[in-house]
């Protein structure tokens, strides 16, 4: 796949001699590459794809859900309780 992208690369820098919009096209896809492709912004993992990469951040990605929504269910459980004693004195 690498090969492929820096074959098609060369093509549309030896092409960019001619109209230098092909000269876009290849830096865009550098970009895309270095940016989406090799593990920036657009990659959701951090593990390089491994299975324990993919664990980690779907643990951590709870522990936060669990964080912001910890005082929220706090409450909830607190008010829920001061109504069942009220219901039972």
């Amino acid at each position: 796949m690498i090969l492929l992208l820096a074959i098609l690369i060369m093509a549309l820098f030896a092409l960019g001699f001619l109209n230098a919009l092909w000269w876009l096209a290849a830096a865009a896809l550098i970009f895309g590459y270095l940016y989406y492709g090799m593990g920036g912004a657009g990659s959701r993992h951090r593990g390089g794809g491994s299975e324990y990469g993919q664990y980690r951040d779907d643990r951590d990605h709870e522990e936060r859900l669990d964080r912001r929504y910890r005082r929220q269910r706090r409450g909830r459980w607190m008010r829920q309780d001061r109504r069942d004693r009220q219901q039972q004195g």
